[in-house]
């Protein structure tokens, strides 16, 4: 499937926050990870169980096949981030977080995978783990 391009309507929100950025480029999001892979991201959200807060939303990040061919790796989920009573009104809230800051949600969860124990978001890049002997 090709790609699209279409101009960006700026009247519609806020291209600085995950949310206004969607809305604006007709499009999901897409980060680099730290380990070199391409990820999209999505706004989610299911119910809690918890009256209080009966709906959580979460990123859920499609990572992107390297080779081969085009499709999804893998992915990953953030916890629950926003909340709201009804899951249009999580998903708005989670929508209102600024780009780098699902970027740094990003990093987190693949430095987890990775085992990245300084914790500084650079984990071990899949071109580094193909020169080790063994």
């Amino acid at each position: 499937m090709p790609g699209r391009w279409t101009q960006p309507d700026h009247s519609q929100g806020d291209a600085n926050t995950i949310g206004g950025y969607m809305r604006v480029h007709g499009r999901p999001a897409a980060f680099e990870g730290p380990d070199g892979l391409s990820y999209s991201v999505a706004l989610e959200a299911d119910a809690t169980g918890d009256a209080e807060r009966p709906f959580g939303a979460y990123f859920l990040f499609l990572r992107w096949r390297r080779v081969g061919a085009q499709g999804v790796d893998g992915h990953l989920e953030s916890d629950y981030l926003a909340h709201g009573r009804t899951a249009d009104e999580a998903i708005a809230a989670l929508g209102a977080r600024p780009l780098g800051e699902v970027r740094a949600v990003l990093f987190a969860l693949v430095s987890q995978l990775s085992g990245d124990a300084l914790g500084d978001g650079v984990g071990r890049r899949w071109w580094d783990a193909m020169r080790d002997e063994g």
